[in-house]
């Protein structure tokens, strides 16, 4: 890069700053009738081409044949317990405030991964919630397309190791959840898992 010369900034600057504010940035209307037809549709769409073209190329998405992107919902909150009637106190009936031990994204790439068999869940990103769900894009891959395997960043995906990763964590909303993105001080037991670390004395 020359000195003195500034370089403009690319599209998907500009489409990320806006994703980062969406209510700000968006109006109310566009939002509004994007997530009603969403509602509309079944909880798995098929789409051709990403809502958020940024986080899907963050995300490793190549508009090529084998990869699919499938929009999904998921209910919001926290568990739905029933209420037990014996000898509790109100508060401590357990009912509200209990939440599940995986984020809404997880499950939002495991019921993904369950519809779809033949194809590999790469990763997913937010695209909006309302009142009772949230929205996700997951990008999944079919591993034996040859377009895919013959592809350096995505073949793989192709591996034995590699099937089912959407249930074992290994997408990055996985790994967060695993909290695999903490390193040093307090990060001593994460690794390879908590299970893993708590047998290693076994």
């Amino acid at each position: 890069m020359l000195r003195g010369v500034r370089m403009g900034k690319s599209a998907y600057h500009h489409v990320r700053e806006a994703w980062k504010r969406p209510k700000a940035s968006m109006s109310i209307h566009h939002r509004r009738d994007r997530q009603a037809q969403w509602r509309r549709e079944p909880v798995f769409q098929r789409i051709a081409k990403p809502t958020r073209i940024d986080a899907a190329r963050r995300m490793g998405y190549k508009a090529k044949q084998g990869v699919v992107m499938i929009r999904t919902r998921v209910r919001r909150g926290g568990l739905r317990k029933g209420k037990i009637h014996m000898k509790r106190k109100p508060s401590k009936a357990g009912i509200k405030k209990i939440t599940m031990a995986k984020s809404t994204q997880r499950i939002a790439e495991e019921r993904v991964s369950r519809r779809y068999p033949n194809l590999e869940v790469l990763n997913s990103y937010w695209v909006g919630e309302d009142g009772k769900n949230k929205f996700f894009e997951v990008i999944c891959v079919d591993p034996a397309h040859p377009v895919i395997k013959a592809d350096k960043h995505l073949n793989p995906m192709t591996n034995s190791s590699n099937r089912g990763r959407a249930h074992r964590g290994k997408t990055s909303a996985g790994k967060r959840g695993r909290g695999l993105y903490n390193k040093g001080k307090g990060a001593e037991k994460l690794r390879p898992s908590l299970a893993a670390n708590k047998n290693r004395g076994k």
